[in-house]
């Protein structure tokens, strides 16, 4: 032995940060030109997928905390993307919903991120990318 310490296992939770960490840069790399940031498009996906969320049912979707959200929705708003409105079954809460500019802008970077979505994904074959995906929910559920 030399004294340097053994290289063990890469730990799982490194090996997912790293996979996260490398398809972020990729797809941000891609949104970078439209001026949309990563947690800008995630905010799009899910209003998308359910207009009119509060900001509790968007944060988990964002992966960012209340504050970091209210931050990103008011650039959001500022940028005709997005904009605030009161929930009309609870006039006290406050919803977010996508603007028509922020839906257009969407539906032109869906194809980019897809495109760079795939090229990371096609390196697996279809199964591995089935259980792959099925592990990765049953951690987040």
């Amino acid at each position: 032995m030399n004294g340097a310490p053994e290289a063990g296992p890469i730990d799982l939770s490194d090996l997912i940060a790293g996979v996260n960490r490398r398809l972020e840069t990729a797809v941000e790399t891609r949104l970078k030109p439209a001026g949309v940031r990563i947690e800008q498009y995630r905010v799009m996906v899910a209003l998308d997928r359910r207009d009119g969320q509060s900001m509790g049912e968007l944060a988990p979707s964002v992966f960012v905390d209340l504050p970091t959200l209210t931050k990103i929705v008011d650039r959001m708003v500022s940028n005709g993307l997005v904009y605030r409105a009161p929930d009309p079954k609870d006039r006290r809460r406050v919803l977010v919903f996508l603007a028509d500019k922020g839906r257009r802008e969407f539906r032109d970077l869906v194809p980019v991120v897809e495109t760079q979505r795939r090229e990371i994904i096609d390196s697996l074959s279809p199964g591995e990318a089935d259980r792959l995906s099925e592990l990765l929910r049953g951690i987040l559920s």
